[in-house]
């Protein structure tokens, strides 16, 4: 889930340094769009380390004159990719709950959305482990928008705790990273790493789970 405008924007995985002026045209727009499109695919399927930009020309159907207009490095580009794509790249975070909301059933719903959108996404998230270990400013900028992530979730566990609704005893902080690690770990396994006994059972159930584990731990009622 995204934050509300009170929480302010989140922190960007791409390097504003490397992302240019749009084109002014719809034809240059589109053009952009189509190398985007290619970019991630060939991301996807390659690695980052493998990808050369012919490779990215080729998946587009367009000359390396075409490719340079737009973009001045395979760096340029995925920049490009991640700054299109982060807003779905969700990280689990709790809505506001009012007096009426379950508060389990919250939580359970903002994993679900999570794990839905982690499943649209699953081949460019492991595409983003594998930079952020070979990219120490790229690690850097990921791990920072976790954070922020993690931020949020811990106002939500403290505002819980305010009401009753959480073990008090808890640090609200440190509470948060353990659970969003948890989820984001988890999502990580099943859709990425994967193994058959891990593959075969539903999202729901998964879901659930992490999501009871999460009430337990912040004994809810």
């Amino acid at each position: 889930m995204e934050p509300t405008d009170s929480e302010g924007a989140l922190p960007s995985m791409a390097r504003t340094s490397l992302l240019r002026d749009l084109p002014t045209t719809q034809r240059g727009l589109r053009t952009r769009d189509g190398l985007i499109a290619a970019g991630r695919t060939v991301f996807e399927r390659m690695g980052y380390l493998d990808t050369r930009l012919i490779d990215i020309t080729q998946e587009a159907n367009c000359s390396s004159g075409t490719f340079y207009t737009y973009f001045a490095s395979k760096e340029e580009i995925f920049a490009a990719i991640l700054e299109r794509a982060q807003e779905d790249m969700m990280h689990p975070g709790m809505a506001h709950v009012t007096g009426e909301d379950d508060p389990a059933s919250i939580v359970e719903a903002a994993n679900l959305a999570y794990f839905e959108a982690y499943k649209r996404n699953a081949k460019l998230m492991g595409l983003l482990e594998q930079v952020a270990n070979i990219d120490p400013e790229f690690g850097k900028l990921r791990q920072q928008r976790a954070d922020a992530f993690i931020g949020r979730n811990a106002r939500g566990i403290a505002e819980l705790q305010r009401r009753g609704l959480a073990d008090p005893s808890l640090d609200p902080v440190l509470t948060s990273r353990a659970l969003s690690s948890m989820v984001s770990r988890m999502a990580f396994n099943y859709f990425v790493t994967g193994g058959e006994e891990l593959e075969q059972m539903p999202m729901e159930e998964v879901v659930h789970t992490v999501s009871r584990l999460w009430a337990n731990a912040l004994r809810m009622p």
